[in-house]
């Protein structure tokens, strides 16, 4: 138990988290062991340069706009804040499927890769946009059904009111 509170103290999380973090370098680490293994090397390389550039020149900007249209419309509506994670996330990862999926989704696939998936998942190459469509039509339905439920919630429960009608009343002085 004191060993545990040292470590606590020195490290600023605990046990657990230590654990979990030295897991996930390790799962990390077999990955790159193995993905560098097939002599291939010179190509992950170039793969992860072309991702960061593609990432920080390309995609952080058109995401970064789409979220701030999406705080836009809905700041016209009460708490905006709130809303707007019920369409962020099902944005980000409908977006992160696409970006690891996009060769198949696009059926832009080398012909070599096309057949070595379709042999790995058992299903012809055509399907991968229609099951990247069902997914993020999936995710957006259950995106609005949790909004829909913390909505009916909040208003069975009664929610409390909102700041400004308070500051209205004592103004008014009623």
């Amino acid at each position: 138990m004191l060993g545990a509170l040292r470590l606590s103290r020195r490290y600023g999380e605990g046990p657990l988290h230590l654990l979990l973090i030295l897991a996930s370098f390790a799962l990390t680490g077999y990955a790159g062991v193995r993905l560098l293994a097939g002599g291939q090397w010179p190509l992950v390389l170039v793969w992860f340069a072309g991702a960061a550039l593609l990432h920080d020149l390309v995609l952080l900007p058109l995401y970064a706009l789409a979220d701030r249209v999406v705080v836009r419309w809905t700041a016209r509506s009460g708490p905006h804040r709130a809303r707007t994670a019920y369409v962020r996330v099902p944005a980000a990862l409908s977006g992160l499927l696409l970006l690891v999926w996009f060769p198949l989704i696009a059926g832009s696939a080398g012909s070599g890769s096309a057949a070595r998936y379709e042999a790995t998942t058992r299903l012809p190459g055509g399907v991968f946009l229609a099951h990247w469509l069902l997914v993020t039509a999936g995710l957006c339905a259950l995106s609005a059904l949790w909004l829909l439920g913390r909505t009916v919630q909040r208003r069975l429960r009664g929610a409390p009111r909102r700041r400004s009608e308070t500051k209205q009343r004592s103004v008014s002085g009623v």
